[in-house]
């Protein structure tokens, strides 16, 4: 009998681990290799060492450092044996065919599991709110995605993929607060830190843009402390911030904002599908946290599709920026999923690619 899945989903800023079943990560790393004498991963404390980041747009780009980063989850983070647990990926809707393949080999090889899963992490979003048929709509560190899926299975040519995400957003937060202070100390004290304690605590979506540009907002200015005792003001900026993820063109982005591109996708399928969609959107990923982000999200969809005889809800559990790793949780840890898994004895006899077969 095989101990519980591990489920694992490693994004571009946090890798998320834990036990099929569980309603939270057990454990939470940066996904930053910190290269020192004792090769410490996911260290997040300050110093001088290099650093490898395995993922640039939620596909991996160095594979050795994957590896290791993986191997401080499994074995150290969630001190299991990898040879007496099957293990769920989550992977990113626009993941390469060859990043699959390689995923399989680096588990099935270097790691010796037992069994293995791939899944989109669109799909397990929409598992985590109990629901195989729907569109989820993704807003993470690197990149944002629409997937629709219908009864489990991710459709790829209805997917769309924006350039704006998380990363984006604290990078035009910084460029908003350096052109806009009046004091000159300003842009040294915007660290990567302050920028994401800004972002998170103090930012917000607008629900008339336009509006809020020429009142100077729906709500009052926000006053941060930074670590040195100095003050920075935030006023259109917290509204301004976000709104890139549904005006790309205010970072150059020609791409439609992520609404655009939900209507695109739900437009590129059957009339029929396209009803169930309607009734089934959810939402995941940190940068889906937003306050206003649901709702600003509702209104545009039901604006694109104003006369069609039906009202769009939006779905937004307040544990959406863990949703994929949720979802899979869940998933595994359900007795219909035993057949789902790709065995280490298919791997060996049809290798690798046999993953494109096995999860469509």
């Amino acid at each position: 009998m095989l101990k519980p899945a591990v489920v694992i989903d490693s994004g571009s800023r946090f890798t998320r681990g834990g036990l099929a079943g569980q309603e939270q990560p057990q454990c939470v790393l940066r996904t930053v290799l910190v290269h020192s004498w004792h090769h410490a991963a996911a260290s997040e404390r300050p110093g001088t060492a290099p650093r490898s980041y395995p993922l640039k747009d939620g596909v991996v780009q160095d594979w050795d450092a994957m590896k290791v980063l993986w191997s401080h989850l499994l074995c150290c983070c969630l001190r299991v044996v990898p040879e007496e647990h099957p293990v769920l990926l989550a992977e990113s809707p626009s993941c390469p065919a060859g990043s699959r393949e390689k995923a399989a080999e680096v588990l099935f090889e270097s790691f010796g599991v037992p069994a293995l899963h791939v899944a989109n992490s669109g799909f397990l979003s929409l598992c985590a709110h109990g629901r195989l048929t729907g569109l989820a709509v993704e807003a993470g560190a690197a990149a944002s995605h629409v997937t629709p899926v219908c009864e489990g299975r991710s459709l790829p040519r209805a997917t769309r993929r924006l350039g704006v995400a998380g990363d984006h957003l604290s990078r035009h937060l910084q460029r908003l607060l350096r052109d806009g202070a009046a004091e000159p100390w300003v842009p040294q004290a915007l660290t990567k830190k302050v920028l994401t304690q800004l972002k998170e605590q103090y930012c917000y979506v607008s629900l008339d843009y336009e509006g809020d540009l020429r009142e100077k907002g729906s709500r009052p200015p926000a006053r941060f402390q930074t670590p040195d005792g100095r003050w920075i003001t935030l006023g259109k900026e917290r509204f301004c911030c976000p709104e890139p993820l549904f005006r790309p063109q205010l970072l150059q982005h020609s791409r439609p904002g992520l609404h655009q591109l939900a209507g695109q996708s739900l437009h590129s399928l059957p009339q029929h599908l396209r009803a169930s969609m309607l009734g089934n959107i959810v939402l995941s990923g940190g940068s889906s946290m937003f306050p206003g982000f649901p709702e600003r999200m509702c209104l545009e969809l039901n604006a694109l599709f104003q006369g069609a005889g039906v009202h769009i809800e939006v779905l937004a559990n307040p544990r959406r920026s863990t949703a994929a790793w949720a979802g899979g949780a869940m998933a595994a840890s359900l007795t219909s999923f035993r057949h789902s898994w790709m065995t280490r004895r298919e791997y060996q006899e049809h290798g690798a690619q046999y993953v494109h077969t096995k999860f469509q």
